[in-house]
Formats: C-alpha cells, structure tokens, sequence
C-alpha cells in the first residue's frame, strides 16, 4: 500500500496546484485538502504538522506572486522542494453542449487573459472572470450551466464530469508556473535530502543597510559568486513602513554545500537580516506536450 501524502492546495480539487502536487509526489498517494486562499494554506500547514503545501510562486508569462513571498516568509514554513507545471488551458462544457450553445465562459482572470486569442473568433461569448479555474468548472457542473462554459486542467473535466471542446487554447505554449512545497517539519526532510547529497538549491532572504551603504547589494552578489553560488532569481520586496528600505529574495544554485555555507556566512554582516527559507533539490519539469 502507498504512503499517503496529505497537501493543501490553494483552490478545489481539480486545478493546477492539485495537478503540482500530485506530479511532485509522485508514487505516493496524494490526499489534497482544498484552501480559499493562500493566507488559509499557509495557516493550515502550519496548525498541522502532517500536511505539506504547494504554492505558486512565479509564472514564465505573468511573473512572480510577490504577496506569497511575503506569506512564505511571514509563515515560518520551510522550502522542501519546487515543481515547474506546463499550465494547459482547456474550454469544458456540460456533456452535450455545443460551441454555438455558448454565452460566456468563466475562469480565472489569468487563465483568461492566456485564451484571448482564441475567442476573438468567437466576439458573442462574454469573458467572465471568476476566483478559481477549477471552481469554474464545479459551478458549471453542479448547476448544470448549458449556457456556460470554463477554463480548467483536464483534471477538473475529469473530476466534475465535463466535457473538453477544446485542448491547449492558451496562446503561449511555453507557460510554465513554478510551485514550492513547504512544510513545518521541512528540517527533518532537509537532513535526509543532504545525507544523500542531493541539496543544491536554496531560497533566501535578506535586507540592507540604508541606502548610504554604497554598493551593498553589488558586494553580496561578488561574495556569492566567489564562492561559486549562481543566483537564478532575484526579486525585491519593499519593507512596509520604512520608505526605500526592500527585502531581496533570492533564489540560489550551487554544486558544493560546504561553498553555499560558507557563502552565507561572509554575506551575513553585510546584511540587517537574512533568512534561509528553504535548502531543496532543483524540482523537475512537466513535459511541454
């Protein structure tokens, strides 16, 4: 019998986030518990020490989520691993329904924006924005909505017994959404993954002194560099309440442990804070197809 795996999600069964975290933990069994929002997932996770969370952080067309940075670092949680998701769009209706049946479509704004041009040849249905593409597809579903239809994973076809006119009619089909499984026991896991040497990613985040501190920001990435750490991402936050002042999260690669501690240790007093959010593996990627 499979380990069951319990992981709250951001939304209802069925959309991208179930999809994440049932690919990053593949061979076990996944038992998703549904969250409103991500305040909610984070709260959770951290009232329930058996429960992980999965979390999108960026996206390769929209950029990142800055106010889940903010969460994950307010949370206490830790980074434990990351997945990157092809997000695939897809039309589902109620079984029977036909494209000229339709008088609006519902979906996330995101989601909706990614399908525009596919509906310019369709200028009579109206393009609603709702709070979830899967919950799109479950109000379609349970009211019977003939009139109506969603953009949703395939997952939530399948789930809420839809039928899909159409696959893939996002635009861009290089869309990616990056997602980081956090957890409140993220140490123990962190350990394992080192014992098998297998940590050569981390996220990070710091601030610096004010802005009189010349070259703050250039002397920690030189001191990162030295020590063979690659920075993949860099995103600034502003501290609320203190004009000018930001805190730089950070996303880093490296081949050595011993050279990514070290690293950190010379950047550490250069900085008025630094927090270590997370030491993973780099995650893997779905296929584009």
């Amino acid at each position: 019998m499979k380990e069951i795996k319990r992981v709250a999600i951001q939304g209802v069964a069925g959309a991208n986030h179930e999809i994440a975290a049932r690919e990053f933990f593949e061979g076990y069994d996944v038992e998703v518990v549904p969250c409103y929002t991500f305040q909610e997932l984070f709260d959770r996770v951290r009232q329930d020490r058996s429960l992980y969370g999965i979390v999108a952080i960026e996206n390769t067309l929209v950029g990142s989520i800055q106010s889940n940075y903010t969460l994950l670092k307010d949370s206490g949680l830790e980074v434990i691993g990351e997945y990157k998701l092809r997000i695939k769009h897809n039309l589902m209706v109620m079984p029977g329904v036909k494209m000229e049946d339709l008088t609006e479509v519902r979906s996330h704004p995101m989601a909706l924006r990614q399908c525009e041009a596919f509906f310019r040849n369709y200028p009579n249905i109206r393009l609603i924005e709702s709070d979830d593409t899967a919950l799109s597809a479950k109000d379609v579903a349970e009211k019977g909505l003939r009139h109506v239809g969603a953009i949703a994973p395939e997952l939530a076809a399948e789930l809420y017994g839809l039928e899909i006119l159409h696959k893939g009619i996002e635009t861009n089909k290089k869309n990616f959404t990056r997602f980081l499984v956090v957890s409140d026991k993220g140490r123990t896991e962190i350990d394992e993954l080192l014992a098998q040497n297998r940590i050569n990613r981390s996220s990070i985040v710091f601030s610096l002194p004010q802005a009189k501190e010349v070259g703050s920001l250039s002397k920690v990435l030189t001191i990162l560099a030295f020590y063979g750490v690659n920075l993949s991402k860099i995103q600034s936050n502003p501290v609320v309440g203190h004009e000018w002042e930001y805190l730089f999260y950070v996303d880093l690669s490296f081949n050595n442990y011993t050279r990514y501690i070290q690293a950190l240790s010379a950047v550490r007093p250069l900085c008025s804070q630094l927090l270590v959010l997370g030491e993973y593996e780099n995650g893997r990627q779905s296929h584009e197809d």
